[in-house]
Order: structure tokens, then sequence, then C-alpha cells
């Protein structure tokens, strides 16, 4: 007769349940949905950022600590981060960040998204010629008391200026 396999997370759950302890992990765990309600208003500063309150969005989720981290080490502010979406929307009024997926992790929620665009000026250096960029990106959020305290990001922007420049 084979044994019934028990989970890590049914494990902890009962030892959690057992001792009237919670780990930090364990308190601050939540639903994909709740996740994909707590993260949205990100995605929302970043689709057609020209047309809205970037402040106000930013306000809402990120911490004033907050810190997105492009490596390990360089990283910048909300209020820089704030003016780079300010930018952005500027340089491509039609960008949008299409969430296609959202998994969580404790207090982390990764996303996995697309961002889509047609420059009207020079993008990392390349000329406007009317094309569109698609490209992937994913984001890990660190969520403390309900605001985002990190992002760590990659983007495929080698991708974009590829289909920017494709003849």
């Amino acid at each position: 007769m084979s044994q019934p396999s028990v989970s890590p997370a049914s494990i902890l759950a009962a030892t959690v349940a057992m001792t009237g302890l919670a780990s930090p992990a364990v308190a601050q765990a939540m639903t994909p949905v709740q996740a994909r309600q707590t993260i949205a208003p990100f995605y929302e500063m970043l689709n057609q950022p020209a047309s809205k309150d970037i402040q106000a969005l930013a306000e809402q989720i990120l911490s004033p600590e907050w810190k997105s981290y492009a490596s390990e080490t360089e990283y910048k502010g909300r209020d820089a981060f704030v003016g780079q979406v300010v930018g952005f929307g500027k340089l491509i009024p039609d960008l949008k960040w299409d969430v296609k997926e959202v998994m969580v992790d404790g207090n982390r929620i990764i996303v996995r998204s697309e961002a889509s665009g047609t420059p009207t000026g020079p993008l990392f250096g390349v000329p406007v010629s009317g094309k569109s960029f698609r490209i992937m990106t994913i984001d890990i959020h660190i969520i403390e008391n309900g605001k985002a305290v990190t992002a760590h990001h990659v983007e495929d922007w080698a991708g974009a200026i590829r289909q920017l420049t494709a003849k």
C-alpha cells in the first residue's frame, strides 16, 4: 500500500496551525487573484502613461522607499521611476504593458508580461520609422503592508531595437 504524498506547504501549514506561530511569508501569502489586484496599479502606470497621473498611481502602489532594480546593484527610486515612465509616455504614446501571467511566492509577485508600442521619437538611438515593437518582460515585485518595496525586472529592449531597425 502506498503512502499518501505530503507537500512541504501542507507540512508548514500544519506546523503553523499546531503552534499558533506564523512566519512572515505565511502571514503575507496572497492568492493569485489578490496578487493581480495588488499589482494592477503598477501596470496601469505603464499603459499609455501620458494620459494619466503617474505620480498618484505610484503613490498608490509603491512605498516611498521603493527601489527598481535593473541589475543586482543598480536601481532607481520611486521619483526617478515616475520620471522615466512619464518620458516613455511622451515617446511611446500607445505604450501597452499586457500582463500574461501572475505567480505568487509568499510576498513576491512574479509577472510575465508583454510591452508593445510605436515610438514617435528616437528610442535608444533608433530613429523614428513608424514601426512598432513587442517584447517580453519579467518583473518580481516584493510587497510589504500592501505596497511594493522593490522590483527586479528584465525587459527585452535589445529585441525592441531589432524590431525597430528590421528592413
